[in-house]
């Protein structure tokens, strides 16, 4: 083989390297979301997006700088839903990342609609469709494996929590169990986002959600690794469980 010919070879395999770096990259970055700071103290942001993420493995990113943003939220674009004396818009600003059109797809969809009219803390729904958008009924489901979210719940949760009858005794006694965390009105939202709950980012890795441990700062218990589908599933399972009888509401004089 000749000299030229070798380095046309060489050069052809630098080239193919370097290539798809940009695009990994592009892929491995989430989707990067602006939305007002009203949206965000509401705690509806929070709600939408473990749901996402979970269902899609795309995970998304909040950003303050609009123009930083993939998809921004606010009173210009497709109105999107209405609430908080508003109407929200939406608004794709950057179509350079794979999972930008899947997001701003899934908020306009009937799920993504649902998922926005089921965040209700306190009992009442903060938000609902635009004025001119027929109404739309809310139908929560949690299409998880329950049997396989109470297998998961016996492995990996009762050393913190009690999950079942049967754990009665294991587990830390401060810490609430699967049934008293069923009494919540936001009990799905804690259990789909519960990784991001404290304590659970010091122990917990999401296969494809979180990123591992650094080695110079690794878990300092054994860690907790969950997939996606298993998350899911304890989400089904505890929907399943008979939530507990706290009795009367105390009544303060």
């Amino acid at each position: 083989m000749s000299s030229g010919v070798a380095y046309s070879l060489r050069g052809l395999v630098l080239c193919l390297s370097i290539v798809p770096m940009p695009l990994a990259a592009q892929e491995n970055r989430p989707v990067r979301l602006h939305a007002p700071p009203a949206l965000v103290e509401s705690g509806l942001i929070q709600h939408i997006l473990p749901r996402f993420t979970l269902k899609t493995r795309v995970r998304v990113e909040l950003v303050d700088d609009p123009a930083a943003a993939d998809i921004a939220l606010g009173d210009s674009g497709a109105p999107l839903f209405a609430g908080l004396d508003a109407v929200w818009h939406l608004r794709v600003t950057g179509g350079d990342h794979d999972g930008t059109a899947r997001f701003a797809e899934w908020l306009a969809s009937e799920v993504g609609a649902n998922t926005v009219a089921s965040f209700a803390p306190g009992g009442t729904a903060l938000f609902g469709p635009p004025p001119d958008a027929a109404d739309i009924d809310v139908v929560v489901t949690y299409d998880g494996d329950a049997k396989l979210g109470h297998q998961v719940s016996r492995a990996k949760c009762t050393r913190c929590h009690v999950i079942d009858e049967a754990t009665r005794g294991f587990g830390i006694g401060s810490t609430p169990s699967f049934m008293v965390l069923r009494t919540l009105r936001d009990w799905d939202e804690r259990f789909y986002a519960f990784y991001t709950l404290n304590p659970h980012p010091a122990f917990t890795v999401v296969e494809g959600l979180t990123l591992p441990f650094p080695k110079n700062r690794p878990s300092p218990i054994a860690p907790v690794t969950l997939t996606v589908e298993e998350v899911d599933a304890i989400v089904a399972y505890v929907a399943a469980l008979q939530a507990a009888d706290l009795g009367a509401p105390l009544i303060h004089q």
